[in-house]
This record gives C-alpha cells, structure tokens and sequence, in this order.
C-alpha cells in the first residue's frame, strides 16, 4: 500500500484535509509560540522537583557499548547530544540492563559495579553539555530505565536465549521455541527482583533521580502483565501479574531512600502481526477463541480495552509513583502500533495503516489515561512520524492537558535540537527531521552499531553504512522474488 508522506503536507490545509481524509482526529495548533507564552516552556514539578519544559527524551535501546556493558565513545555522543536536545526531562535515554544475561542484544549497557563509574560519567557528559548550551541544569530531571529483556534476550550474539514467564502459542512458534523450553521459576524471579533493587541503588550512587522500571515492548515486566496463564504467584490474577512491580518497589524505597520511580507502559498489546504475501502486515491467526494476551487489549486482538490499564495506573499511584510514561505494542511482532513509520526495518513488515493512524492512537490513548489519573505526570511516546508536524501536534496537546510531556526517540537522533529550536521560535532544520527510514532498527537487527545513517554525517560517513545499504538492497530483492 501507499501512503503520502508527510513532508508532502506542507501546509495546516494540506495537514487537515489528509487527517480528515484518514478519518482521524488529531489536535495541531497552526502557529507555534515560543519564550514564555509557549505552553511547551511551560515547568512542571514533581515530587518538589521543578522540571524546566515539556520535552523528554524517550529512552532508547542502544547496539554500541561494549561487550561487557560499559558505555564509550559512540554512546558518550548521544548522551551528550540529549543534553543538547534542551529538553528538560530525561526518561532513562537508554535502556540499561539489570543483568547480563538480561541484555537484549551483546552490546547493550548493563549497571552493575563494574560499570557504575562509567554510568556516572556518562550522565555528567549530559549535564555537561546541555549546560554548556543552555547554562541551567538545575531544572533538569535525569532517569535512567532499568530493564531485562526476558523473551528478548540476546546477551551475546544475535541468537535470541530466552527468558520466558509463560508459553505464548504464536511468539513460541514465531521465535522457534519449543513446547519444553523451561520458563523462569519463581526462584529465578525473587532472585532477579533483587537484581533490580541492587541496580535502583547504584543508579542512586550514579547521580540518577529516577529509575523506570520498564513495563514495556514485550520485555519482561510487560510479559508479566499478560501471563494469564502462568502458575504461582507471578501470574494469573492481576494481583500476581502486578507482584513483580510491587516488590520492585518494596525493595527501592527500603534500599534507595529519595529515590524516585517511573513506569514506562505499553498501555495497550495487539496479536502479533506477519507480513502477508505482499509484505504488508496482517495479524496472525488465531483460532483458540478470544485472544488472551494482549494486556490493554480487547479479544479479538485489534482493538483497545483500557480496564487493566486504568487499574495499572491505579495501583501507581497508591504505590506514590507519579512518573508515568505511556507506549504501545512491541518492535518484535507489532511494531506498526509502536512507532509509527512509513519505512519498515528489514525483518519487518509494511505498514498496513497510514502511520499517522498509529500515532494519532497512541496521543488519545494517553489523553483518556490522562483524564482518569490527572495527578500522574504523564508522558506521550509516538510523535516522531508527526515530522514536519511534531511541534504542532505537542504544543496542542500539552495546551489541551492531554499530557503533560511530549517523548521524542528517533527524532533526537537526527534532530537533537528540535526541542530547543521550537522552545526558541526558530524554523524546523526540515533535513534534519525523522523521516522513519528505519535505518536506526535494521542496522542493529543486522548486528552493527546503532545509530542514524540516512541523516547523521557522523554514521553516514562511518563504513558501516555500506553494509546497511548492502542489507538493505538485499532484503529489497528478496522481497520482489
């Protein structure tokens, strides 16, 4: 299918006309306001802390550490170009590992002893350099996301070594498990609880607010959300399926007094979704009855049912976590819904919806969410595909109360200064804007270092960027065969 890019769409008219078109209701403001009258300057404090504007940068899955974990150079870069972003809110700018083995691929960060010098420094550099251009730091939160990567572990190559909490019939069959691979006992669990903890802690040595206890991207603690069918006292109820969460917490506030929390949320799942034979996506099949997995998902797996998020959020905040930022679905076997893009990576599917579509259900999702629990700081994921558009979007969104913070991913890897140039009232640097190419998925899928080619000299000039062209032709002619 073909969709119209939204670059060609270079008027509010042109931008009205198209959303209408899509059936969607989307709010844009047309003119964007800068200095004090922008309601994207505006502060917002939390637990005492006055953060300075609404922009956050979302937290990322970096493939360019070292092989035991520890950050260099290249990560070094993007933090510092986070500071740069003059965004206020820093939600975790990268997903760490609690654990080795909890590693998503062998060269993400991981924070333990050995590596907490190294986190520290790397957190500095940020401060560093947002200081450095925009003088204060003292109305900058910085976190840092804590995560295990469960039925997503690739902790030394690219072979997946899974860490399951239930037999999913349509991942196990996607990813090639068998029907007796093992699932994490409950021991293994207690014990990675105290995993987290001992990584709360540190990330408190390391200078770090907020720790985000990830519940995200069919990583683990997302997986505990559905696992309807597990035994014990990690699934089942929504009672069981929240205990990871719990005890999480139970142990940050015993061992890292001061220590603020987050979630980030994948606040609704769909059914896995395959390229169909003309390599759009289409959900699987499923033939059991009413699909059971989806946490934030109706039955018959394509549509939203919030009843279980709400009751999330709920639990939020009597366990006094206000830091709540809200995604969807999984890169693994959902992506269309997760972030939106007009370009697939190269083991992905195309988008069987105007991505727009997908990004306009993400900002209501989070504008419901947010109308039933006003007193949580609320952040929004899924704008980059907005482009041309992204400020518009955010700064209505952020006037109407539909959240409170705009997240931005891909966008500050090649536009790290979009925040700061729309918060100063200068022109959008259009070539620089995120036009979901998907470069900064399929290089890592494909084992190099992660990173924007299409638009960063700095990857673009690297020679790595010959092998993803190569790739990527590759998987372009095989998909014509």
């Amino acid at each position: 299918m073909s969709y119209r890019r939204v670059a060609q769409l270079r008027t509010a008219n042109d931008f009205r006309k198209h959303l209408a078109g899509l059936g969607v209701e989307l709010v844009f403001d047309e003119k964007i306001l800068s200095g004090s009258e922008s309601p994207l300057a505006q502060s917002y404090t939390v637990h005492g802390k006055t953060i300075g504007n609404r922009f956050a940068v979302l937290p990322m899955e970096g493939w360019d550490g070292t092989a035991d974990g520890h950050p260099n150079e290249l990560v070094t870069r993007r933090w510092q170009r986070f500071g740069l972003s003059g965004a206020k809110l820093i939600w975790g700018g990268e997903a760490v590992a609690v654990r080795h083995d909890g590693r998503a691929n062998p060269r993400q960060l991981v924070i333990n002893e050995q590596t907490l010098g190294d986190l520290a420094n790397l957190r500095k550099a940020l401060v560093d350099s947002h200081q450095e251009h925009y003088g204060n730091t003292d109305d900058l939160m910085i976190g840092v996301q804590l995560t295990h990567s469960g039925r997503f572990c690739r902790p030394v190559d690219k072979r997946l070594q899974p860490q399951i909490l239930y037999h999913h019939p349509l991942l196990d069959n996607k990813f090639h498990l068998p029907p007796d691979y093992p699932l994490m006992t409950d021991s293994e669990i207690d014990d990675l609880i105290g995993d987290f903890v001992r990584a709360a802690v540190q990330a408190q040595q390391a200078g770090f607010e907020f720790v985000d206890v990830k519940h995200c991207h069919g990583y683990l603690g997302h997986e505990f959300l559905s696992a309807i069918d597990r035994p014990g006292k990690y699934g089942g109820s929504f009672e069981n399926r929240t205990r990871f969460l719990r005890e999480v917490v139970e142990g940050i506030r015993r061992d890292a007094p001061g220590l603020h929390i987050g979630v980030r949320l994948s606040a609704f799942d769909w059914i896995p979704f395959r390229p169909g034979a003309d390599g759009t996506g289409q959900p699987e099949q499923w033939t059991d009855g009413n699909y059971p997995y989806a946490f934030g998902g109706n039955h018959n797996g394509t549509e939203i049912n919030l009843t279980e998020p709400h009751a999330f959020l709920d639990l939020l905040e009597k366990l006094d976590i206000r830091l709540v930022c809200i995604t969807a679905g999984s890169p693994y076997y959902n992506p269309h819904i997760q972030r939106p893009a007009l370009f697939p990576p190269s083991d992905g599917y195309q988008p069987p919806e105007d991505p727009l579509v997908g990004a306009a259900r993400q900002i209501q999702v989070v504008a419901e969410l947010k109308k039933a629990h006003p007193n949580l700081l609320m952040v929004g994921s899924g704008y980059s595909y907005l482009q041309d558009w992204l400020p518009y979007v955010a700064q209505a969104v952020v006037r109407e109360g539909m959240a409170d913070f705009v997240g931005i991913g891909r966008m500050v890897l090649s536009y790290p200064e979009m925040p700061a140039d729309v918060l100063a009232g200068r022109p959008l640097q259009r070539k620089r804007i995120c036009r979901t190419f998907s470069d900064c998925t399929t290089a890592p899928r494909n084992g190099l270092i992660s990173g924007c080619y299409p638009l960063d000299d700095f990857y673009k000039d690297m020679p790595e960027a010959e092998t993803l062209a190569g790739i990527k032709n590759e998987a372009k002619q095989a998909a014509a065969e």
